[in-house]
């Protein structure tokens, strides 16, 4: 039986890969963060994913639901405002095969975000937070990095925040 997910909370979600892909759109396609943003918004970009459920070589594409674009923004501009921050701490706890300078750029877009918000977001609990972002990492990645995503993001919070 499937869990019950407010719309509210799907849209939270949403605001959540967009600010990924967002993210990774400005770092590595030197776009304007404004641009960008107005792009998610108004549906231009960011609005199909590839249907995971589907064979390997078929690609299906699946239109995603809508955003909380508000948070979507904040998310963008907080991560990009702080950006040199982020990384920073990132690296303090990022090493060897990991270090954030070998990431590729989908999984520094996504660390960037869930330390940003686990730095910031006290109103979504901890566990919330760490799983909305494995879980992320796993519409990304298929490997260890969602393994990776969870460790190093308890690691943080246990810093961070106070369990």
């Amino acid at each position: 039986m499937a869990k019950f997910i407010s719309p509210k909370i799907k849209m939270k979600s949403g605001a959540r890969l967009a600010a990924v892909q967002a993210n990774y759109m400005i770092a590595f396609g030197q776009l304007p963060v404004d641009v960008v943003i107005e792009d998610f918004v108004q549906g231009r970009v960011g609005r199909v994913a590839i249907d995971n459920q589907t064979s390997e070589n078929d690609e299906t594409f699946v239109e995603l639901g809508p955003i909380d674009t508000t948070y979507f923004e904040q998310l963008v501009r907080g991560v990009q405002s702080r950006k040199e921050n982020l990384e920073k701490s990132l690296n303090l706890y990022l090493h060897g095969e990991w270090a954030y300078e070998k990431m590729n750029g989908t999984m520094q877009a996504l660390l960037l975000c869930a330390v940003y918000e686990l730095t910031t977001n006290y109103d979504v609990d901890t566990k919330v937070l760490i799983q909305e972002y494995v879980d992320l990492a796993y519409a990304f990645f298929n490997k260890n990095e969602p393994k990776m995503v969870n460790a190093l993001l308890d690691q943080i919070a246990h810093a961070v925040r106070e369990k």
